[in-house]
């Protein structure tokens, strides 16, 4: 099954692979829970990578509206894989998958 996005855990050096899938598994959970499963968390990561690369003006509503639900959800999501690990240097990227994210 391809999944449309994944999650990386960085920072960590010489974290047991377990306990680092763990945490990445953690994240992707919050994530979906938060944001309405993995597609809406795909299209409200790029709505938010839309919204930073543009001018505001040049949004629009539904992008935006979409936008700014990123960064409190990634933040809740990136509390919940951390939980336990206690890296200060520790943080999770988002990659999405090829298929995704060809546009045309």
């Amino acid at each position: 099954m391809n999944e449309p996005y994944v999650v990386s855990l960085h920072g960590v050096e010489g974290l047991p692979a377990a306990e680092r899938i763990s945490a990445e598994l953690r994240v992707i959970k919050e994530l979906d829970r938060g944001l309405g499963g993995a597609e809406a968390v795909v299209e409200t990561y790029r709505a938010w990578r839309d919204a930073c690369e543009c001018d505001a003006s040049e949004l629009s509503a539904s992008t935006a509206s979409l936008a700014v639900k990123w960064p409190k959800a990634f933040e809740t999501a990136q509390r919940a894989g951390l939980k336990n690990i206690g890296e200060s240097d520790a943080h999770f990227e988002i990659h999405l998958a090829q298929q995704s994210v060809a546009a045309g």
